[in-house]
């Protein structure tokens, strides 16, 4: 991740079992030959856009065949959505790992907040949004994919944990999905679309990050926060 390309390592085996249990896989099930390919075309699109890369340059890439690729995936389109699905998991595991953790909810909400903030305006995840939204106007179905499987789906995330305490008493909302947008737009004001629009060229240092995350949960816990319960 040092040049902040996409990539996805192969699932590892221990060399003992390698030898003695060598593992079959049937057409398109391989996992590590799934992920070689993801990797080449993470690679690829992030270098050339994704409407100049094509299927063979990315079993260039991925050191495959354009047939294996077919193989695996139907096609360019469903490359790029296995991509982003990939990063997407691995965004909402760290979070739901972050909101798991015991302790006070400012501290709790600080810490998702905080992995939220770090991923999103990470070099990897700029650039795909920069790729979907050159191809959202062209291609409005992959578009709208995109934003249900990212946004939306996140908002519906953090507004269950906003559910819990809802019901404890910790919070007051009367719209939790409402609740859930506005704290992530307060979250990513000054960063996130200054990253996209590159009018700030490099990820946010930690200070800028924690200072407007701090000030995102004050004024959220002010308007939601039970009295004497935040």
């Amino acid at each position: 991740m040092n040049t902040g390309e996409p990539t996805l390592s192969a699932p590892s085996q221990e060399p003992s079992q390698a030898l003695s249990c060598p593992q079959r896989h049937a057409m398109g099930e391989d996992p590590a030959k799934r992920a070689q390919i993801l990797a080449g075309a993470g690679r690829v699109i992030s270098r050339m856009g994704y409407d100049a890369a094509s299927v063979n340059d990315i079993a260039r890439e991925a050191g495959v065949s354009k047939g294996t690729i077919y193989v695996y995936f139907a096609g360019k389109e469903d490359l790029f959505e296995a991509l982003m699905e990939e990063t997407r998991e691995r965004l909402f595991l760290a979070l739901g790992a972050e909101l798991e953790k015991p302790g006070p909810l400012r501290e709790r909400l600080f810490s998702y907040a905080s992995v939220l903030a770090q991923k999103l305006c990470s070099d990897p995840v700029i650039r795909a949004h920069r790729v979907m939204i050159g191809v959202a106007e062209r291609m409005p179905e992959l578009g709208a994919r995109f934003y249900e499987r990212g946004s939306t789906r996140g908002t519906r995330f953090l507004g269950s944990f906003l559910e819990t305490h809802v019901a404890a008493g910790t919070l007051i909302i009367a719209d939790v999905p409402l609740a859930a947008s506005q704290f992530f737009e307060l979250c990513m004001a000054g960063l996130f679309r200054r990253r996209l629009f590159a009018h700030m060229p490099e990820p946010p240092a930690p200070a800028e990050i924690d200072k407007t995350i701090r000030s995102a949960i004050d004024m959220f816990l002010t308007y939601y926060g039970a009295p004497g319960r935040t």
